[in-house]
């Protein structure tokens, strides 16, 4: 089954280069390990939420709007899709990630909604 990963962190915290480099090199570690077993099928980090648009169309028209977009502290900030047999595979990979000691991550279980087959 497939579960969604998503990385609710705080963009306005301060984080040292240091800190940052040592992150990417876990996070790319724990990528590197989770596809040898054959659990990541992609992911990817996101730019900052001021970079991002919402989209809606009301009566016909298109409205855009620019970002933040919810008064939260947190955003996300990336995603992983991984492949696991259940829920509780899912949860033990997302403990696993070098986020989850700074940031949380919602672990969400795709819908097998009947229109994707």
């Amino acid at each position: 089954m497939k579960y969604m990963l998503m990385f609710w962190v705080d963009e306005s915290a301060e984080v040292t280069e240091d800190d940052d480099a040592a992150m990417m090199i876990a996070v790319n570690s724990w990528a590197e390990k989770m596809t040898r077993l054959g659990i990541l099928l992609h992911g990817s980090p996101l730019c900052p939420v001021r970079e991002g648009k919402i989209v809606t169309v009301r009566n016909g028209e298109l409205l855009v709007s620019d970002g933040p977009f919810a008064e939260t502290k947190e955003q996300i900030g990336g995603y992983d899709v991984l492949e696991c047999t259940d829920l509780d595979a899912a949860l033990q990979a997302a403990a696993t990630h070098p986020l989850a000691r700074t940031a949380r991550i919602e672990v969400r279980p795709y819908w097998d909604a009947p229109w994707h087959h």
